[in-house]
């Protein structure tokens, strides 16, 4: 089992050659996925769960596969049936699958969805972030309850830059502004074109790079590009290991551009049962950052299967 990128979390629209190219690769990378002794062949094809069964899918990067698998084994455990599609590709593509109930259950992240559904919004709270999701929801879907545990997109530079510029994790995104016109930045295509990318960067805190690369999100591309100094700035996530095994700095985010990202259960209305929904809320309540950084690091960095991980997991949190 290999770790798969990180795929960016927020909102852009997928065109022509990009959107083939994304359901070719996603088609293609499905067999790699942990869940796969009970998964269909096709993550963008094949219709959804029949009878009591529920259909859990993820993005394509290893912290929503990670995911997925403890949502799944937790709806397991309570004699739900499950069928996994996982590491299908980014929200663009998963948005749509849940609203045709392709999928039942998709890991989410509060900030990050409102993103793509509102992108002038900007609540205060968790729960704010959650009320304002509802607002915007398509009808036939719903959140469940919010984990303690967020992930956030960064802006982190590695050690030689830290260095060069006098940066530490005390520094703040704004203190890039002058340095930013000699900086390339790394991230996945769609950060682009995101408020809660280049954009926002632009707009909230006055950056323009040199140049932007485009690499994947936040996954083993990025990282080696900014490990190289092919790329000086990322977009790294807050719970990837890698920052602190290569030493990577992450910037302070005192505009609160990124929001909250608290991992929250995006589900089809009227598919997954109160039991189901009861095991799933459980999750929440037991997942933490702390806890969710460890997970990580044992997929990531360890080389564990997500799946041994999940059910691990859940059998030490009395869920599994």
């Amino acid at each position: 089992m290999t770790s798969h990128p990180k795929n960016s979390r927020s909102s852009t629209r997928l065109t022509g050659a990009a959107a083939v190219a994304l359901a070719t690769v996603a088609a293609l990378v499905t067999g790699c996925s942990s869940s796969s002794d009970n998964t269909s062949d096709n993550p963008l094809t094949g219709g959804g769960a029949s009878g009591d069964g529920v259909v859990v899918g993820s993005n394509n990067f290893a912290e929503s596969i990670l995911l997925a698998d403890i949502y799944g084994e937790a709806l397991k455990a309570k004699g739900i049936k499950v069928t996994y599609k996982p590491n299908i590709g980014s929200r663009e593509t998963t948005y749509g699958l849940l609203k045709n109930g392709s999928i039942t259950v998709l890991p989410e992240y509060n900030g990050a969805l409102l993103a793509y559904l509102d992108k002038k919004a900007a609540p205060k709270t968790v729960e704010a972030t959650t009320a304002a999701i509802n607002s915007k929801l398509d009808p036939n879907l719903t959140l469940l309850q919010p984990a303690p545990a967020q992930d956030k997109d960064s802006v982190t530079v590695n050690a030689e830059t830290a260095k060069k510029y006098h940066l530490t994790g005390q520094s703040s995104i704004a203190d890039l502004k002058d340095a930013a016109k000699d900086l390339v930045f790394g991230g996945s295509p769609e950060f682009q074109a995101r408020q809660q990318g280049l954009l926002g960067l632009k707009s909230v805190y006055g950056l323009q790079f040199k140049s932007f690369k485009a690499l994947d999100a936040g996954g083993p591309l990025t990282q080696e590009a900014l490990k190289k100094n092919t790329v000086q700035v990322a977009d790294v996530f807050t719970t990837d290991p890698t920052i602190a095994k290569e030493k990577f700095v992450v910037l302070q985010d005192p505009k609160n551009l990124f929001g909250f990202e608290n991992v929250q259960p995006l589900v089809r209305k009227g598919k997954l049962s109160q039991k189901g929904v009861d095991a799933l809320n459980a999750v929440s309540a037991k997942l933490d950052t702390a806890t969710l950084l460890d997970l990580d690091t044992q997929v990531q960095a360890q080389k564990k299967d997500p799946l041994d991980v999940a059910k691990a997991w859940l059998k030490s949190a009395g869920l599994g």
